[in-house]
């Protein structure tokens, strides 16, 4: 989804401790190329069985509004547990935290294909499997965020967040088409390799020797609440920011189910399960692009300079869709949308790192991913409900409309603008 590739950019987003590790190549840092293989790994399966998952859910009822309401059910852990997880993961070993995480993943992915084997599966099932997985991805996500500003110096740290960037996108390009190709062969082969791949990371992060967290000082005890409403406040106390992380929100809350518009878009085209696979494989592309731009444009331009612009391209985009009477139309859009999301994204994360600080990073940086994704479950319900009901054109054009009333709104906020 979208909202991945935001918060695969939070692997920097925690204070690098005063003590930091000593300096050596990236390529020649055991304990870093065992952390960005293993999440490698890991999001190549997770990007094959997110491409499958609505595949077999839609194959078992036939129901875009069913398939966006199960699909929906691995985003709801991140709406409710996102605050209290990123204060807890502030006092637990994170790298304990991680593995076993990804352990839990193994199984609850694992359970797909086995159900399915026995003739076993159900609606149920599923549910639960992809609740239970979304659960543990936001305490996985959380604990992440310090993770590579522990294996790396400091003047390292934004070659690595960009090479891992670039590992997310590549995976994102792989994952799809792979995907495609191994559901058609067979349902369950999919998830099979995720949860091998959970497995995978699972051992790269217990090969780690490095700690995830510098040694913690004897402080007195505070209410987990305290500590969360600390990075409300703050971010209230924002404007600019604040006023970001609710415009993402209201970008992302008709934007999310994007994927399940693709794939029905698809389907009336009479595209295969592997051309689908490889329509996401070419937005993976154009994001690999986008995350380079965004590069360029960050060295060249104020934040505000480039927010108005690419609120709009984003909104815009949109209305290519209902145009599309061809594979190859749909996936030059798909390549178009997947290029302008990193841009916003990229600019919106380097603005937030840059201004918060340091010992509060993790805390507002979850309050301010809970505005802007928290609502992904309602998105991707919604948008079943509107494929179903109005078919994918008219489903289109009723939720760019209100984008393109958030770009009205972005250009009309002078305080933006001069950012």
């Amino acid at each position: 989804t979208m909202a991945s590739q935001e918060l695969d950019l939070t692997i920097c987003e925690h204070p690098i401790s005063a003590q930091p590790p000593p300096v050596v190549e990236l390529r020649r840092n055991r304990d870093y190329l065992l952390l960005l293989g293993g999440q490698a790994i890991s999001s190549t399966g997770s990007r094959i069985s997110q491409l499958a998952f609505p595949l077999l859910v839609l194959a078992v009822t036939h129901s875009p509004l069913v398939t966006g309401l199960i699909t929906a059910l691995r985003a709801v852990p991140y709406m409710f547990l996102a605050l209290p997880a990123g204060a807890l993961v502030d006092r637990w070993d994170r790298k304990r935290t991680m593995w076993l995480c990804d352990a839990g993943r193994a199984i609850a992915i694992g359970s797909i294909p086995v159900t399915l084997a026995l003739g076993r599966l159900t609606l149920w099932q599923l549910g639960i499997a992809t609740l239970i997985e979304g659960t543990l991805f936001t305490f996985y996500n959380m604990a992440e965020s310090a993770s590579v500003p522990r294996v790396v110096a400091p003047g390292q740290i934004a070659s690595a967040t960009s090479q891992g960037v670039v590992v997310d996108n590549i995976t994102g390009f792989i994952g799809p088409a792979v995907g495609g190709v191994l559901f058609s062969l067979n349902a369950l082969v999919p998830f099979v390799t995720d949860a091998v791949s959970y497995v995978a990371s699972v051992l790269s992060l217990r090969w780690i020797r490095t700690e995830f967290q510098a040694p913690r000082a004897t402080a007195a005890k505070t209410r987990l609440w305290d500590d969360m409403r600390e990075g409300i406040t703050w971010l209230w106390g924002q404007p600019v920011m604040r006023f970001v992380a609710f415009l993402t929100g209201g970008l992302m809350l008709f934007s999310s189910g994007y994927p399940l518009i693709v794939i029905v878009f698809a389907k009336q085209l009479h595209a295969s399960d592997v051309t689908i696979g490889v329509l996401f494989a070419t937005g993976a592309a154009g994001g690999i692009i986008g995350a380079l731009l965004a590069d360029v444009l960050n060295r060249r331009f104020r934040f505000g300079q480039i927010m108005v612009p690419v609120t709009w391209l984003w909104a815009l985009e949109w209305l290519i869709y209902p145009f599309v009477h061809s594979l190859w139309l749909l996936a030059l859009a798909n390549f178009l949308g997947f290029m302008i999301v990193p841009m916003y994204l990229v600019t919106q994360y380097a603005y937030r790192l840059q201004r918060i600080p340091d010992h509060l990073q993790g805390r507002v940086n979850s309050v301010f991913r809970l505005i802007a994704f928290g609502a992904e479950p309602l998105s991707l319900a919604m948008t079943g409900a509107l494929l179903q009901w109005l078919g994918p054109a008219a489903t289109v054009v009723v939720i760019a409309l209100p984008q393109i009333a958030l770009s009205v709104v972005v250009t009309a906020y002078p305080r933006l603008r001069r950012e």
